[in-house]
């Protein structure tokens, strides 16, 4: 049965269409949080919490809220966040992703754990793509997929850096998460095996492709590796995201995996401030989590960041519409900013600032 995509008018209306339509697995896996899923539901919490202050008697009759990331052009301040194994929300997968992402005007970023090769996403789509790696215990493997990702024509790699081990997710644990029987994880694939095929949960099934033993000593390998910009994903204190840029980072994504990996962890719209205050001179911060609506979008440029990332709710358009379902939540991101900015005050993105935020009591 198909369904008007332009009937659903929100991010949230897609994960119930989503739920009808995918397996028990996947649809656990693309939600679930670690543990009691505390950081998960606190990313979405933490956001509604910030209050706006907006400016009266503005002209704010023409908008633009385009903008510039490592020399990739953004139609407004968001990126498609990796995430992972999007072949079992539909057959066309990550390819379908970066296509709508093409036609949206913004960058996408690739999970390594994707069930469509880097090659075919950038081949088959005019988006900026990013690779996303982790630092895997075979580092040959993991030095030659950056440059494989560089290679095949990525703008960027993001490396992923909150995954010393997975976090427990208990959802996976209960149905006995595997990659589907006729899917792979194409980019990870060693002496022609299959990925992530056995096992009860993303550790078993996917252990080898981090390590508990990865430094900064082993992002400097990766940067050395490839000549594109390398941004690090997963940091959450002032003093790492410091540590990222003396190491070479191009940009710092403020991240805890989607509430994925340690519970209790903050919310990022919280770990942002501080962030920001300690590196906000020395290159582009980016954050995701939670953000579901446009006002988010605002919420996170007026507490300085340069620009979000957006994954769950990419993921439930992708399972109730395929590329047209993705290119819906797209729209509405954008329709929601376009409008909180005017609502704000705000004809263009150097209009939101600190000032916009209301100070809490």
């Amino acid at each position: 049965m198909t369904h008007d995509m332009n009937s659903l008018l929100n991010t949230e209306s897609f994960q119930a269409l989503a739920q009808e339509r995918l397996s028990k697995m996947a649809f656990d896996y693309y939600r679930s949080g670690a543990w009691g899923e505390w950081t998960l539901q606190a990313n979405i919490d933490a956001w509604e919490k910030i209050r706006l202050l907006p400016r009266a008697l503005v002209d704010v009759s023409t908008r633009d809220m385009r903008g510039q990331l490592l020399g990739m052009n953004l139609s407004f301040p968001m990126l498609i966040a990796p995430t992972a194994m999007q072949c079992m929300a539909d057959p066309q997968g990550e390819v379908a992703t970066a296509r709508a992402a093409a036609k949206a005007g913004v960058p996408m970023v690739l999970s390594s754990l994707s069930t469509r090769s880097v090659e075919d996403v950038v081949t088959a789509s005019s988006a900026d793509v990013v690779m996303q790696i982790y630092i895997s215990s075979d580092r040959g493997f993991t030095k030659a997929l950056a440059q494989r990702a560089q290679a095949a024509g990525c703008k960027a790699l993001m490396i992923t850096v909150d995954t010393p081990v997975w976090g427990v997710r208990e959802r996976d644990i209960h149905n006995g998460f595997r990659v589907p029987d006729g899917m792979s994880i194409v980019n990870l694939q060693r002496h022609g095996q299959p990925t992530g095929h056995s096992g009860s949960g993303i550790g078993d099934a996917l252990g080898w492709t981090i390590d508990a033993s990865l430094t900064w000593k082993d992002l400097d390998v990766i940067r050395q590796a490839v000549q594109i910009p390398i941004m690090v994903k997963g940091i959450l204190r002032a003093d790492d995201a410091g540590r990222a840029f003396d190491h070479g980072a191009a940009a710092v994504v403020v991240s805890n995996h989607g509430g994925r990996q340690l519970d209790g962890a903050a919310p990022t719209a919280e770990a942002l401030p501080a962030i920001v205050r300690a590196v906000s001179d020395r290159g582009p911060i980016i954050v995701d989590g939670g953000i579901r609506r446009g006002v988010d979008i605002v919420r996170a440029l007026a507490l300085g960041a340069n620009a979000v990332q957006v994954g769950r709710p990419i993921l439930w358009g992708l399972a109730a519409g395929g590329e047209t379902g993705v290119a819906r939540v797209l729209q509405i991101l954008f329709q929601e900013f376009d409008l909180a900015m005017a609502l704000a005050g705000c004809a263009d993105l150097s209009a939101v600032t600190a000032d916009l935020i209301c100070p809490r009591p």
